[in-house]
């Protein structure tokens, strides 16, 4: 379904969801072709289940904006994202997610609530959205998701031996038939847009990344990146077995910024769990505090120290050009030196979710409709309050060669 204007009767909740359709808002004031000063603009995007729905309202402000992406990465619903975008034409990629998180967004097995019914208790009282919530985490549990997954049958016994792709809580198999429906995979192998999706292997504990650049991309490859043990099995790829890349790192940014041959840089990286966050004082605040810890990734100090390696680098340039070029070419400590050195710009553009009230620990399985549109419209929201500040987006000219830019952190 697409997002339509609010209008003067439509009310919304203060995530802006529209109360009676559940419509998230779209400004129709979109800039197309946009030209930035950077020879690879990425869109690098984290694990995090249902809360991935943020990531599409980011992509769908960057899409508003004219921005067009030439590299897309991403690990376990990241993944599942990139592939939607990937798998499309330009035109036809909001869309398309829309339909994705539409379908997957449905209980597996029984009908959806009533649409009116349900906004009705979202944007009711805060008991009312956090029986909601529960009872839809209860639901992804209890029989999954439609067009993602379902529990196996029968039920497996944890101490009971089969097949390492069985060896799981539920079956996938209805992923791999909506990806194959809304993606052209084709078109995903063209080259037209560099796609990076990271993985585990399991028998060796190796991190992986499947590119098209480098092998042929199928669904497979998109759903081992999202095959988070024990609920979903590793998938089998030319005889070797693959988990959640989240498992081992949940953001493929490092991925990106460390590519060779170097080249200037724009990343926004869109994260769904933030490191920072309130001390937990009950049991479910725990459980629900260890997720956005161990899937954060610590994305601000791998950004911290990717900042300082880009400094070295450039200052090392720097010193270089002050050297006599006949000594440059012939001494073999300043050719050493030349390979290391780069004058390569990286600007990166954070996006990180923040914690919402109704939230609680089953916030990564509860994939309820009225949820997922809250998520988008939050998505939405902060990349347009990032590219509002124009001079963001801008090559930088500090001695680094490297920025770090996020919305809510101004004035921190």
């Amino acid at each position: 379904m697409k997002p339509h204007a609010k209008t003067e009767r439509q009310a919304t909740d203060p995530s802006g969801v529209n109360v009676e359709t559940g419509a998230v808002p779209h400004a129709h004031h979109e800039r197309r072709g946009r030209h930035l000063p950077y020879e690879t603009v990425a869109l690098v995007l984290q694990g995090g289940g249902a809360l991935g729905a943020y990531q599409a309202g980011v992509f769908e402000g960057l899409h508003d904006a004219g921005i067009a992406l030439t590299w897309l990465a991403g690990i376990s619903i990241g993944a599942l994202n990139t592939a939607i975008i990937a798998g499309n034409a330009p035109e036809h990629r909001v869309q398309r997610l829309h339909e994705f998180w539409d379908t997957i967004c449905k209980p597996a097995a029984t009908l959806p609530l009533p649409r009116a019914f349900e906004y009705a208790l979202f944007n009711g009282t805060e008991a009312t959205r956090a029986m909601l919530t529960a009872f839809q985490a209860a639901s992804a549990v209890m029989q999954g998701q439609y067009g993602f997954f379902q529990p196996r049958k029968p039920t497996p016994f944890p101490w009971v031996s089969s097949s390492p792709d069985t060896a799981s809580w539920y079956d996938t198999a209805p992923l791999k038939a909506t990806l194959e429906r809304l993606c052209d995979f084709d078109r995903i192998n063209s080259g037209e847009t560099r796609v990076s999706v990271g993985a585990v292997n399991v028998g060796t504990g190796n991190f992986s990344y499947f590119d098209n650049t480098r092998i042929t991309l199928r669904a497979e490859h998109f759903m081992a990146s999202g095959a988070l043990p024990p609920a979903f099995a590793p998938m089998e790829i030319d005889g070797q077995y693959y988990w959640d890349g989240g498992v081992v790192s949940n953001t493929p940014l490092q991925e990106v910024l460390h590519a060779t041959p170097r080249r200037d840089t724009l990343a926004f990286q869109v994260d769904l769990w933030s490191a920072r966050g309130p001390v937990p004082d009950s049991l479910s605040d725990v459980a629900e505090r260890t997720k956005d810890i161990q899937y954060s990734s610590r994305t601000r100090f791998v950004t911290d120290v990717l900042q300082r390696e880009q400094r070295y680098r450039n200052v090392l340039r720097e010193v270089l050009d002050k050297v006599p070029e006949t000594v440059r070419k012939e001494d073999p400590w300043c050719k050493l030196a030349h390979d290391l050195s780069c004058g390569k710009r990286y600007n990166v553009m954070h996006l990180i979710y923040q914690q919402q009230k109704f939230e609680h620990d089953y916030k990564d399985y509860q994939f309820g409709a009225s949820t997922m549109r809250s998520h988008w419209s939050v998505g939405l929201a902060d990349i347009r309050k990032t590219l509002e500040h124009e001079s963001w987006l801008e090559l930088p000219d500090n001695d680094a060669g490297f920025v770090t830019h996020d919305v809510h952190r101004i004035g921190k």
